[in-house]
């Protein structure tokens, strides 16, 4: 298991799903771990905003403050700073003193992206380039947490890093542009970089509307599942915390750095698989088919060899276990009736 004991590590918008559980585990592991985060993008500040009876709001303020009491229990600092203040970030990164720097702040949703590009880059490249450039002779090691969209449609059934870069959309181009300029300041001021390409996540805690936590939802409330295209397009889901265990892994290995690893499950399945189990735990919910959104690129399996042979990652993850799990999570959360109808 790694060891991080008394490293020094800033999770730069480490509110969110990915990052509440990676610094939860970095803390387990030793490491002296700080959120930077303004709770904005697809968080606190974002949910209270919305009217009253939005059907999601008073769900997803239970699950952001569920995240936000579990870092305040481990004793992991929440520095409440928007990453786009160029001056602000580095005050509060001077203070901390990070060896690894880790960049969480985007807006994680490719359709999102799409419709609003200008805030997009804003979110996801401007605190980037704020993060890299404290990091360039300050910090020893970044990390860039990009997305399998990078990839656009595959060209094969399984991909490895070396697969043509070609996005589709604001959300891919972005984080490919993300990743060339984690490579530029390696190139340019010497800063060791890492980049993971997750793909398709899932796991408590999340309130980006991905299609298993829809799914879920959905069926807790007696809704349709509504399907893109005809269910047969296959997606590496992979559990959030076999993605936690690759990241750290990749903080810590020596072979972690200066090189982009797919960090997924390493097995595509169908969106009717995916159905299928739902309808395991929910046997009465009905299935819609709708038109498939055209930005959405193909993908499939993400191969995972070079990350198993260079930092020792191994998920170990099926989705039905971790469909199991999600289920008895969402279930547990809105036992209060919190989850209404949409």
């Amino acid at each position: 298991m790694p060891d991080l004991s008394g490293r020094r590590i800033a999770l730069v918008g480490g509110a969110g799903f990915i990052g509440h559980h990676l610094a939860l585990t970095l803390k387990e592991r030793g490491a002296d771990v700080h959120v930077i985060d303004g709770l904005e993008v697809n968080n606190l500040l974002s949910y209270l905003a919305l009217p009253s009876q939005n059907p999601n709001r008073d769900l997803y303020l239970k699950i952001i403050n569920q995240r936000l009491r579990k870092l305040e229990a481990a004793g992991v600092p929440l520095h409440v700073q928007d990453a786009r203040e160029y001056d602000k970030l580095s005050r509060i990164l001077g203070e901390i003193e990070p060896q690894t720097v880790v960049q969480l702040a985007a807006v994680a949703h490719a359709n999102r992206s799409n419709k609003d590009p200008m805030s997009t880059f804003d979110h996801s490249l401007r605190t980037l380039e704020n993060a890299l450039d404290y990091s360039r002779d300050k910090a020893e090691h970044f990390v860039y947490f990009s997305s399998s969209m990078v990839y656009g449609n595959f060209l094969t059934p399984e991909v490895d890093e070396t697969h043509p870069l070609d996005p589709i959309g604001i959300y891919g181009a972005l984080k490919l542009a993300g990743e060339r300029m984690c490579i530029a300041y390696k190139q340019v001021f010497d800063l060791d970089y890492t980049i993971i390409r997750p793909s398709a996540l899932y796991g408590p805690g999340c309130v980006s509307r991905r299609v298993s936590q829809v799914f879920i939802e959905n069926a807790l409330v007696g809704d349709k599942l509504r399907v893109d295209g005809l269910g047969e397009e296959r997606i590496d889901f992979s559990w959030v915390e076999d993605v936690i265990e690759g990241t750290v892994r990749a903080i810590e290995h020596p072979a972690g750095r200066n090189e982009a690893f797919n960090i997924t499950t390493g097995g595509a399945r169908t969106l009717r698989e995916l159905i299928e189990i739902v309808q395991e735990h929910f046997p009465e919910v009905e299935v819609e088919y709708v038109e498939r959104d055209a930005l959405r690129p193909f993908r499939g399996t993400l191969k995972i060899d070079k990350a198993r042979e260079a930092i020792g990652y191994d998920p170990r993850t099926k989705l039905e276990d971790g469909l199991d799990r999600y289920v008895a999570w969402y279930r547990d959360l809105v036992s209060d009736g919190v989850l209404s109808a949409r």
